[in-house]
């Protein structure tokens, strides 16, 4: 068996054994086809030196609009193509683990090299599926203001290439969705979409709606049976439940309060920790049980106490009424209380009550996407994988460090880097959305309808 100690540790071996493990873990943007390479990128970035950058030519198209007329008699019009730059950045990532006596404790009787290198394998997918995400979500948040060839291009893409369904009548994905996300996107150019990958919650609703079709294989014994895997309108269906998803409030819950006995001065009212004296905190110039409900409406709203901030107060004849303020739904039911003054006090009220149920849904994010799209391409470190013994802490342990550097960049969208980048791309760089923009010469922008990337937002 392998020894896990930096005299035997052979790295080159190493990473062989984590190239050739099969990686299992639910990881499928990372894993399919429209994740790409760009080999421009690829060899101005490879080297280990000053490789952080790299703007690769990007060229115009000439075009059948500009074609004349001949009558014998006019001169031709000439015109030129332009060309655009596509800027790509590198992210590197580095990790360390570190156990006590770990070939022979932790691999007792497993295959170390096969052990170690699975759970890298499955790690570095888990990985490149976050920067994966992050890329999409920053280039669905770009500038889309300020009337520029840039921005006017961002929004373009923002606009067209979102196909929102939540205020449908059901708010959920159906036999249409696809085709109308698509077609809204690229138009003629529809076809440059392959994949299709979503939440597990909307491949359940194309399945109950019969939309969703399992691919299968048969089996040694001939049996048919399901993949993983489907086709939802002729396009390949992968499934991870590392989707983005969102709670979206949609209605606010509404509580209230019947003020049954008017206040006496002095009678107190708790109301969510804060306590409120009538006479003093509230006005008794309206002295019925209708004026001390419009009163403590308007000192609950006049309070910055947390507890009761996040509700609208207001009053519907003698009842106190609460109304949950938007990033606030669900926060539930206030809690009332009343001290009365020493026997002159007076008020009464009825219990809190539930008016309308807040309604907070979950919206999912699906991805449709081209082959090659995106572009993140692991062209590794000088020193990807190194051990380091360690022999007088805890009695003797080892330490197993690993780099890579990763090609970041989407097809027909340009990572501009800001000055503030000096070194490697963090996630947060990468879901920036100021950071992103359509590929352009500060005139003209390529057609947004050439970008093979789409979302559709649902509720299922």
């Amino acid at each position: 068996m392998a020894k896990f100690d930096s005299k035997s540790f052979n790295p080159q071996a190493f990473g062989k054994y984590v190239d050739r493990i099969p990686n299992v873990t639910k990881t499928e943007l990372a894993r399919s086809g429209a994740v790409g390479a760009n080999e421009n990128a690829r060899n101005a970035l490879s080297t280990q030196t000053g490789s952080l950058y790299a703007r690769v030519p990007y060229f115009g198209r000439i075009s059948g609009s500009t074609s004349q007329n001949n009558d014998g008699a006019s001169n031709i019009t000439t015109t030129a193509t332009t060309t655009f730059e596509q800027g790509f950045i590198v992210a590197s990532r580095m990790d360390s683990w570190t156990e006590r006596s770990f070939s022979q404790n932790i691999t007792a009787g497993v295959n170390f090299m096969d052990n170690v290198a699975a759970q890298i394998a499955d790690y570095k997918v888990e990985v490149k599926q976050a920067m994966l995400l992050k890329i999409l979500k920053g280039i669905f948040a770009m500038t889309t203001q300020g009337g520029t060839a840039a921005t006017n291009a961002n929004a373009a893409f923002v606009n067209n290439h979102t196909y929102d369904v939540t205020a449908s009548e059901t708010g959920k994905v159906d036999a249409a969705t696809l085709n109308s996300a698509i077609q809204k996107a690229c138009g003629d150019n529809k076809d440059i979409f392959k994949l299709v990958i979503m939440h597990s919650v909307v491949a359940t609703n194309l399945e109950n709606l019969k939309l969703f079709k399992y691919l299968t294989y048969t089996d040694k014994d001939g049996v048919e049976r399901d993949l993983s895997m489907g086709t939802w309108n002729g396009r390949t269906v992968l499934i991870d439940d590392n989707m983005p998803t969102a709670n979206v409030e949609t209605t606010a819950g509404v509580y209230e309060m019947q003020i049954t006995t008017k206040a006496a001065s002095g009678d107190k009212i708790t109301i969510n920790g804060v306590t409120l004296t009538a006479g003093t905190d509230f006005s008794l110039s309206t002295d019925t049980a209708t004026g001390n409900a419009e009163a403590i409406a308007a000192a609950l709203n006049a309070s910055s106490d947390t507890t009761v901030s996040g509700y609208t107060w207001s009053n519907t004849g003698t009842k106190l009424k609460a109304t949950e303020d938007s990033g606030h739904y669900g926060a539930g039911a206030f809690a009332a209380s009343v001290t009365k003054a020493a026997e002159s006090g007076t008020m009464v009220v009825g219990s809190v009550t539930t008016t309308t149920e807040p309604v907070i849904s979950t919206v999912y994010t699906t991805y449709v996407l081209g082959d090659g799209a995106i572009v993140l391409d692991n062209i590794g470190d000088s020193v990807p994988y190194e051990m380091s013994r360690d022999p007088k802490t805890n009695g003797g342990q080892d330490t197993l460090y690993v780099r890579d550097r990763y090609i970041c960049g989407v097809n027909g969208i340009s990572f501009e880097k800001p000055v503030s980048l000096t070194a490697s791309a963090s996630n947060s760089d990468l879901e920036t959305g100021t950071n992103w923009q359509v590929v352009n010469d500060g005139t003209t922008a390529i057609p947004h309808k050439s970008i093979a990337i789409a979302r559709i937002i649902s509720k299922g």
